[in-house]
């Protein structure tokens, strides 16, 4: 426990890999996922393999329930933390952080902060990451309240899918802009704006030019002169993802890896199999 006795909760889309989460006690409020015959918690009772075995069959996915919360921050206070921050992924993609907002507003007992990250899997997960260090190192609740938020501008994820068409059903990316890329078989790069919203940072034509293009976005992104905290994750995509760990590091040098793994059953409803992703935080 750090010093400030502040527990830190992610959403299950924040993508945070379960070896952190058990170093750093980050607990974790599940999203469900919807299927005719009922509902599975994201990561404990279904998943990413079993979501992609039942494709092309596509669930919907549902924000935690407020009991889920609920209990989450009652367990962190009896376990003795005293306060509570909550990292979520961009409330321009899901209601969750509107929700865990209010949740947590109405909640006695316990100071709380959410954020919005508005960003999508590890790039809010890294900030979770980052506090979790700062915390570690005796900063204080007030200052990290502070800080954190201005660390939004600094973490960016890039993601190229194989497919845009799980993208196009779950309507994350524009209706426009997915119909026309599938018809064109466009490879886009896809990230979140300042708004926190998916957009197509970059379009190429093929899977090599696509990985090629995201390894250029996120070194661009990290930049050359300060050191960062890099994440590799995938979608169905390990080997692929793998390859991609030494280039990164070659183009980024000043970089570090922090994470890499598998995206959550609740995003791989949205990006189908194939989906490679570089994280980036700058700092």
């Amino acid at each position: 426990m750090n010093r400030e006795k502040v527990a830190i909760l992610v959403d299950s889309g924040c993508d945070v890999p379960q070896n952190l989460r058990e170093q750093h006690d980050i607990r974790v409020l599940p999203l469900k996922i919807l299927y005719p015959e009922g509902e599975y918690l994201d990561q404990v009772t279904i998943t990413a393999q079993q979501v992609y075995s039942r494709f092309p069959e596509t669930p919907k996915t549902s924000l935690p329930d407020g009991e889920t919360i609920l209990h989450a921050l009652d367990q962190a206070k009896a376990d003795g933390y005293e306060k509570a921050l909550v990292v979520c992924i961009s409330s321009g993609l899901s209601g969750t952080y509107s929700l865990i907002r209010t949740v947590c507003g109405e909640y006695e007992g316990m100071e709380t902060f959410v954020l919005d990250t508005k960003n999508i899997s590890i790039g809010s997960g890294m900030l979770a990451l980052l506090a979790a260090r700062w915390l570690e190192q005796g900063m204080s609740w007030s200052a990290l309240l502070d800080e954190l938020p201005k660390q939004i501008k600094n973490s960016k994820v890039f993601f190229c899918v194989d497919t845009l068409e799980y993208l196009r059903k779950g309507g994350r990316l524009g209706l426009v802009a997915a119909v026309m890329g599938t018809a064109l078989k466009l490879k886009p790069i896809i990230s979140c704006n300042e708004d926190g919203v998916y957009y197509i940072a970059g379009k190429t034509l093929g899977r090599k030019q696509s990985i090629d293009r995201l390894l250029k976005m996120a070194a661009a992104f990290a930049g050359n002169t300060d050191p960062c905290g890099l994440a590799v994750m995938n979608g169905a995509a390990p080997e692929e993802a793998h390859a991609l760990r030494a280039p990164l590091e070659k183009m980024v040098p000043l970089g570090r890896v922090l994470a890499e793994g598998q995206i959550s059953p609740a995003l791989v409803v949205h990006t189908g199999p194939g989906l490679l992703g570089i994280g980036v935080l700058k700092r």
